[in-house]
């Protein structure tokens, strides 16, 4: 099964939650991706595209195939690259 996610990445677990509550806010994930996020996914709104089980990191995906599409993580999701917010988009 594949699906797809966005992300926004960042290095310490305050940024995150800042960008959880400015989410809670209403403001646009896809703008807070560009604005915020260190992956070279900001560009395109922090899209990732499609994958499928066993491409991403074991937290990233356990997080990302858990939600519902349309959903947003409630929490952020720590791994060796910081932490991340994840929408599923599809």
């Amino acid at each position: 099964m594949k699906i797809r996610a966005s992300h926004i990445l960042v290095q310490h677990q305050y940024e995150a939650e800042d960008l959880l509550r400015a989410l809670k806010d209403g403001k646009s994930f896809e703008e807070l991706a560009r604005r915020h996020s260190k992956c070279s996914s900001a560009s395109q709104g922090g899209d990732l595209g499609s994958f499928a089980s066993g491409r991403m990191d074991e937290n990233f995906e356990e997080a990302a195939f858990a939600l519902k599409v349309g959903q947003i993580s409630t929490k952020p999701v720590r791994t060796k690259f910081g932490y991340h917010l994840i929408k599923r988009t599809e």
